[in-house]
């Protein structure tokens, strides 16, 4: 099996709004198995863009893009909301816990919906993980009872309940002070190293770009390094 985790071959993406704009130009990229790699970039370059193609959670682009050597382009809106629930952990800038249900079940959900163990093994699985992110003892608090970076660290949670092929994340230590930024950055630098887990992440904060192990730069629509 190859060690490529995901590939994009001539990704384009035009915005029509108000005129033709285009705003990724023919990327290339690859991200191979284990690797903890950050896309930056000034505002404005692409990278979010680009991000939200290869989480399928935009698919009106052209080229094609692939996930584990499996083209990806083309598929359903049905069958991509299922590779998205199986293979793909995403966190946001903002947490987007849901507010009526207690730490525990927001990090059980995406378990439960994609359905493919018991409720009581999801339950066991995301008391793991957070245990793993130090967040076991509130587990049954809801979610304004939390920090913003313990918040953010019950949205990490709820990106591995699935045990995802590859973790994505647009601007995760954005809404975060230095000290709660180190902790996600260690987090995940964790992930790598102990459980070969594959990260993007795209990031405006250079010190945490420069301690992943490769950074991807983007200008103007393009991968300049």
């Amino acid at each position: 099996m190859s060690d490529i985790v995901l590939e994009t071959k001539k990704l384009t993406k035009y915005f029509y709004d108000p005129v033709k704009f285009q705003v990724l130009k023919e990327i290339d990229m690859r991200i191979n198995h284990g690797e903890f790699v950050s896309i930056v970039g000034k505002s404005g370059c692409g990278k979010s863009t680009l991000l939200y193609l290869l989480s399928t959670m935009d698919t009106d682009y052209e080229g094609q893009l692939y996930l584990e050597d499996a083209l990806i382009t083309g598929k359903t809106d049905r069958e991509l909301a299922q590779i998205r629930n199986e293979k793909i952990g995403f966190v946001f800038q903002f947490h987007y816990l849901l507010s009526e249900y207690n730490v525990l079940r927001n990090v059980m959900l995406p378990g439960l919906k994609l359905g493919k163990l018991s409720e009581a093994e999801i339950e066991h699985h995301a008391m793991e993980h957070l245990r793993t992110l130090d967040m076991a003892e509130q587990a049954l608090k809801m979610p304004n009872q939390l920090s913003g970076g313990q918040k953010q660290r019950v949205a990490i949670a709820r990106a591995l309940i699935n045990n995802p092929l590859v973790i994505m994340g647009d601007e995760p230590t954005g809404n975060l002070d230095k000290k709660n930024s180190d902790l996600v950055f260690d987090i995940f630098s964790q992930l790598t190293q102990e459980h070969k887990q594959t990260l993007l992440i795209v990031t405006h904060d250079t010190d945490f770009a420069s301690r992943t192990q490769r950074t991807i730069t983007m200008q103007d629509g393009s991968i300049i390094s």
